[in-house]
């Protein structure tokens, strides 16, 4: 494993770092918000990468401290369902959990496939992960000799995040909305759906592919269940069909299509969005790269990773910029779809969007492989910080969430409250079986949930220092989005929004709390 190194760059623009002076208060408040059914009248959603809830807090609320950041909780802070005991001792599992110290912050890509998430919950006994969802060819210390797949960070490693969970509200009983991989956990979270996908090729043609999408129609629609493309995306890989599967055009409509009809002012940022390049065809080239603590180049933009490049109604297929940062947040050129930097322009101007969906670079993702929780926490921290310093801060709500659980070791049966049945995906209860029962909008290989996942809220109105055990996904998101601004209008056509549990077991409108916990992005710990 490689040793920490000096820390990343900061995604998003030094000014959105800084407090935000008086006359972009002005601004703010003169800007037009819709009518909200809660205080809260922004809320940003900060989606990360690859991670399951006992890998970055099975131990929560206490660390080794060994190594790394020490950190010490507060007087009365709840416990939460996590590693304990027995699970630490003589797991079920081939092998024990293990704890990973911040100098082995940087770890390989584990197996996170629908079916091999399922195969390792063996059933509901949680005790094949190491078989399954383990990757063997990754090298472990001596002292893991299964592999790391079973490994947790505690909060010497993710201190910021220990930090953020002590003074706002953590949830212990959030999943994946179904099991699988970064594109469903990312369609999910904007539209509750991953069924009303159309595998095309380069030339626009239906391609389908019952490895990619389970069991298409006539047509050539089906659910998605793989990682792929978005078609609408000139960065997407439209040389590699048939290599590597279709890309993805996605029917139906996702919470954009919602807050559009209602004019409500919102926008995906992501890293990396903006190119730095056209080939000869006039298409965009995303080439942009950060270094991660290991030294390693790292692409910033991940074209799967982006779930409204796979809708025609809410693309930006060429990734063009908005004419000015009054266009932020409202219909133009750039269709809501841009630049991490925007975000960043945005907050300082006072024309923050009433939705923000947040998507760092690669690198600062936390996706195991090529990110780590060292680079994650300069993002996660710097962005955070840059809000609470806002003239937004007393209205606003920062939601962290994950996209997947990478099969990351996580000891807790989801309930499976859609169940799929499909001979060549589902093993959950055995060949061709995720449950038994009826299934939202009748479709097939969308079993769920998945794997439990972190969620905090961070916001004046977060209970503090509170541990919630109301049953979440990613679309509990989006149902508070639907709740609070569009009248609780639900996406429909059996999206898992109408199935959500409620985020508001983690707020608290009576009595809120306006200070602001500015941490240190390189260590994680109160102060600048």
């Amino acid at each position: 494993m490689l040793a920490l190194a000096a820390a990343g760059t900061f995604a998003i623009g030094a000014a959105a770092a800084s407090a935000l002076a008086v006359p972009a208060t002005r601004a703010a408040k003169q800007q037009v918000t819709p009518r909200a059914a809660t205080p809260i009248k922004h809320v940003v959603v900060i989606f990360q990468e690859n991670v399951s809830f006992d890998h970055y807090f099975g131990t929560y609320p206490n660390a080794a401290n060994t190594d790394g950041q020490p950190f010490h909780a507060k007087p009365g802070t709840p416990a939460v369902n996590g590693l304990s005991g027995a699970l630490l001792t003589h797991n079920p599992n081939e092998d024990n959990p293990r704890r990973l110290s911040p100098s082995q912050a940087l770890t390989c890509d584990q197996d996170h496939a629908y079916t091999a998430e399922q195969k390792a919950f063996d059933d509901g006994r949680m005790d094949k992960f190491v078989q399954f969802t383990g990757n063997s060819s990754c090298t472990a210390p001596a002292a893991h000799p299964a592999g790391l797949v079973m490994d947790y960070f505690d909060g010497n490693s993710v201190t910021g995040l220990w930090n953020y969970a002590q003074r706002f509200s953590l949830t212990d009983d959030s999943f994946d909305a179904q099991f699988g991989p970064s594109t469903p956990g990312a369609l999910n979270l904007v539209s509750g759906q991953t069924h009303g996908a159309v595998g095309l090729n380069a030339a626009g043609h239906v391609v389908p592919d019952p490895g990619v999408i389970g069991t298409p129609d006539a047509s050539g629609v089906g659910t998605l269940y793989n990682d792929q493309d978005p078609y609408f995306d000139d960065c997407s890989n439209h040389t590699g069909v048939p290599t590597t599967g279709p890309m993805i055009k996605m029917t139906g409509q996702n919470i954009g299509d919602l807050l559009n009809a209602k004019r409500i002012t919102w926008g995906w940022f992501e890293g990396g969005f903006a190119p730095t390049g056209t080939t000869a065809s006039g298409t965009a080239v995303c080439g942009a790269t950060h270094t991660n603590i290991g030294g390693a180049a790292v692409a910033d933009y991940i074209p799967h990773h982006e779930p409204f490049e796979y809708y025609a109604s809410t693309a930006n297929p060429h990734h063009v910029a908005p004419k000015n940062v009054a266009e932020v947040g409202h219909n133009g050129p750039a269709n809501h779809q841009y630049d991490l930097s925007w975000f960043g322009k945005a907050l300082d101007s006072g024309n923050l969007p009433t939705v923000s969906f947040l998507k760092a670079p690669a690198y600062q993702d936390g996706h195991a492989g090529y990110s780590d929780p060292i680079d994650e926490q300069h993002f996660l921290v710097a962005t955070i910080n840059s809000i609470e310093r806002s003239a937004y801060w007393h209205n606003s709500a920062i939601v962290i969430n994950y996209d997947d659980s990478d099969g990351w070791y996580d000891h807790v049966m989801p309930p499976i409250i859609n169940p799929s049945a499909d001979p060549a995906t589902d093993a959950l209860n055995g060949p061709g079986v995720c449950a038994n029962g009826a299934r939202l909008g009748g479709y097939q290989d969308r079993c769920g949930h998945g794997q439990r996942l972190p969620m905090l809220v961070i916001s004046p109105y977060a209970k503090v220092n509170y541990v919630d055990s109301t049953r979440t996904d990613q679309t509990s998101i989006i149902g508070f989005i639907e709740d609070n601004w569009l009248g609780g209008r639900r996406i429909g056509g059996g999206s898992y929004d109408a199935l959500a549990g409620s985020l508001n077991g983690m707020l608290s409108f009576r009595h809120p709390d306006f200070r602001p916990l500015i941490l240190n992005p390189e260590t994680g710990e109160p102060g600048t």
